[in-house]
């Protein structure tokens, strides 16, 4: 008998006595002291936690020779055929649920190349691999670095990987559950039956692995796992790349392997790229409500069908990024994704991952960058994901003041545990490496920086020093940070964090949380405050159009107008506006200016760009129909010029995060409520000058100051009649003056349309 078969015990069975029974071969010989009634009873229940040491080939260490065991239920007999197809016997039942044992002989295990001929109970004949035949998966090498927190390409081991063996082709299957008592694949392919493919375990890491043969890309499967207290529980896999449509929840085994990227060029690009002295104008878009097919809008369009549809109009548009809201399989439409199960898997809503990486590949062949949403502050509490995986709070923390988020009725991630930064680190590279997604924007970090984030005294516990800060998170996001840039050059990570918290776009090596872009939270916020004001009361709310550059550079920001700003009872960001309908359009279209003209860059929810009148319904397609009427073509030519303009002239994108890329010309009229500022760029001398009027009157003869002499040209306006406006305008040339004004040696006289912004570019002669 094998060492490894004498060694084996049934896990939590005690020391129950072995009860030693014989059996004859039919090619003669007693195989006593082989295998207990205990053991085989529990290969049959599926109880047994080391499977591979009683099922497959093994020696008899005494006698040398060589038993070949295998649990087969449903079947009627099992014969053991020779590679060469010649006959090895047929196997004895020992048991008629289906355990069965062949005596070899002596020879060399190495030599002991096989199948099995089975017949069922339905007295089908078909020949298998004997799956317990084949070695692990998995190398010792990565069991470490996955315990230790530093496999950086966990996905390549974890999950299913359609794989060759000893020239046999089929799927390889890994995944961690250190607690379980047993863990097994089931799929079609054994009738979701738990007992047949039962994992092994190694017990280094509890990462539980097998290889199937003969299986292919396309299979469904999950994960049955038997805890210790003798629950049976079913998961998705957690590593899937591909999984079934909603509401169905089984993994599809999906190959990596065939898509032939067209993006060279952008990526080679990419790896060049600094994007804090580029232009970035970014498009927010949930993909499931952009547009919409079918009978009233009820189908959603594919990635295929969107990169032929949404790839040309971002273009055509002039944003310089698409963002896409989460796009890792979710169950749940309504939580637009913010429920993610699947951290490897695009989600199958709109096609598989060579479908998606399509689409993505056609932004960059149009010279635009992607960003997605990414989600490692807390996971659903749906059955066949994450949660209690094993049966234990694996990924979680058993603690609730901890572990869950009350709020949105979420579990959060246990970030101090190695193997779970492990896997969160491991899908942030994923989805830029395997799918070239150039950034990353990470949602609620503040929920994962405070302890006691929305919660209550007593609901909360304190870190070691006694303070609120989650240490476990904030080391958890500066390593993710340092991977992410330090693995892809030329990408971006972004940060929605909503509070005051020092340092979060400054690098780990200063102290900081390591991203490149924090969400500016308070701008947004203070600025729609004034902006939805009826004019008359906007100068008692002067300062919240100025307090902004105050800290303007502390961070270096993104100004977002996102999908949390149009739903929820907000209404859209043309209902935000006061006045008349024309008075709506006019206040947009001069926060607009406001906004792509001030330090930062710019994020504009899809539909917000042709002033959607209807706050965002994720469960149908925007309203596109109104591009027909004059006043919402309007505010899409001015948003598209807006692109232009940006993109066009440097001093609006160079400096946006240090002073010398902003000076103000008057920031205290608040009684005409008017504000001017200059914006420069690498080039001192190349600068754009600024006005915005947020009242509906026209200022004829409105002096500013202005640093130089020589002729000014108004460049943009947000008047113009091709934007529905009135058409006030400074034509030609303004020339300024040597009157001083405003701390300037000179000036210049301007008409201010009502409700605009307006930009002026100097010229030299």
């Amino acid at each position: 008998m094998t060492n490894t078969v004498k060694n084996t015990a049934v896990k939590n069975e005690g020391n129950k006595e072995r009860q030693n029974f014989a059996v004859l071969n039919p090619q003669g010989g007693n195989m006593n002291n082989l295998l207990s009634k205990n053991e085989m009873e529990c290969i049959i229940n599926g109880d047994y936690e080391n499977v591979m040491a009683v099922l497959g080939v093994h020696r008899d260490k005494g006698s040398k020779e060589i038993f070949i065991r295998a649990y087969k239920p449903n079947s009627k007999s099992i014969e053991v055929i020779a590679r060469d197809g010649s006959s090895w016997g047929m196997m004895t039942k020992l048991d008629e649920r289906g355990f069965y044992q062949i005596n070899l002989g002596v020879q060399n295990p190495d030599d002991v190349k096989y199948k099995f001929r089975i017949t069922n109970d339905q007295g089908h004949v078909y020949e298998e691999e004997d799956i317990y035949s084949f070695p692990s998966i998995l190398g010792d090498i990565d069991e470490y670095l996955f315990a230790e927190g530093n496999h950086l390409d966990l996905y390549k081991k974890l999950g299913a990987h359609v794989m060759e063996i000893n020239g046999v082709s089929g799927v390889g299957f890994s995944v961690w559950a250190p607690n379980a008592k047993r863990v097994s694949v089931i799929g079609s392919f054994n009738n979701w039956d738990g007992r047949v493919n039962v994992m092994r375990k190694h017990y280094g890491c509890g990462v539980w692995d097998i290889f199937i043969p003969n299986i292919k890309e396309g299979e469904y499967y999950k994960y049955e796992i038997k805890t210790h207290e003798g629950y049976i529980l079913t998961k998705s896999d957690p590593m899937a790349f591909y999984s079934e449509v909603r509401p169905k929840t089984a993994s599809i085994v999906f190959d990596l392997g065939h898509y032939h990227w067209g993006d060279d060029n952008w990526m080679k690009y990419r790896a060049s790229y600094n994007s804090f002295d580029r232009p970035m104008s970014i498009y927010e878009v949930h993909l499931g409500s952009w547009r919409r097919k079918g009978e009233n809008g009820s189908e959603f369009l594919t990635y295929r069908e969107l990169a032929d549809t949404l790839v040309p109009y971002v273009m055509n548009m002039g944003f310089t990024h698409v963002e896409f809201l989460p796009l890792c399989e979710h169950p749940l439409d309504a939580s637009w994704g913010y429920q993610v199960t699947g951290l490897f898997a695009p989600t199958s809503r709109f096609g598989n991952p060579d479908d998606f990486r399509y689409m993505i590949d056609k932004f960059h062949q149009a010279n635009i960058g992607v960003i997605m949403d990414w989600v490692p502050a807390h996971f659903p509490k749906d059955g066949h994901g994450l949660v209690e995986f094993d049966g234990t709070h694996l990924y979680e923390h058993a603690d609730p003041r901890k572990g869950e988020h009350k709020d949105w009725g979420t579990k959060i991630y246990n970030y101090g545990r190695t193997e779970v930064s492990n896997v969160l680190c491991s899908s942030a590279l994923y989805w830029l490496k395997e799918h070239h997604i150039d950034g990353l924007r990470v949602d609620a970090v503040a929920s994962m920086l405070y302890l006691d984030y929305s919660r209550k005294n007593g609901e909360w516990i304190p870190n070691i020093y006694g303070g609120n800060e989650n240490l476990e998170a904030i080391a958890f996001l500066r390593k993710m940070n340092e991977l992410c840039y330090g693995t892809c050059p030329g990408i971006l990570t972004c940060a929605e964090e909503s509070t005051a918290w020092p340092m979060v776009s400054r690098p780990t090596s200063m102290g900081g949380l390591g991203f490149g872009y924090k969400w500016n939270m308070g701008w947004m916020n203070d600025t729609l405050t004034y902006i939805s004001k009826d004019a008359i009361y906007r100068k008692y709310e002067h300062g919240k159009l100025t307090f902004g550059l105050l800290y303007a550079f502390n961070e270096n920001f993104i100004l977002p107008i996102s999908h949390d700003e149009v739903v929820h009872g907000k209404g859209s960001m043309l209902g935000k506006m006061p006045g008349d309908e024309w008075q709506k359009f006019a206040n947009l279209r001069a926060y607009y200016g406001f906004m792509w003209t001030h330090p930062g860059k710019k994020l504009l929810f899809m539909g917000s760009e042709f002033g959607q009148d209807w706050e965002w319904n994720s469960a149908e397609s925007l309203r596109w129909h109104l591009l027909q009427y004059p006043m919402y073509q309007g505010m899409q030519n001015c948003v598209r010029d807006l692109n232009l303009m940006y993109k066009g002239n440097s001093a609006f994108y160079e400096e946006d995060f240090d002073y010398k890329g902003f000076e103000w010309i008057d920031h205290a009229n608040a009684d005409d409520s008017v504000i001017s500022y200059i914006r420069r760029g690498h080039d001192y001398n190349n600068y754009m000058i600024v006005i915005c009027n947020f009242t509906p009157v026209v200022r004829h003869n409105f002096k500013i100051g202005v640093p130089d002499t020589g002729a000014y040209q108004e460049i943009f306006n947000s008047d113009d009649k091709n934007y529905w406006g009135g058409g006030v305008r400074n034509e030609g040339e303004v020339y300024a003056n040597d009157e001083s004004m405003h701390g300037r040696p000179h000036s210049i006289t301007l008409t201010l349309p009502p409700l605009s912004t307006i930009v002026l570019k100097h010229i030299r002669y």
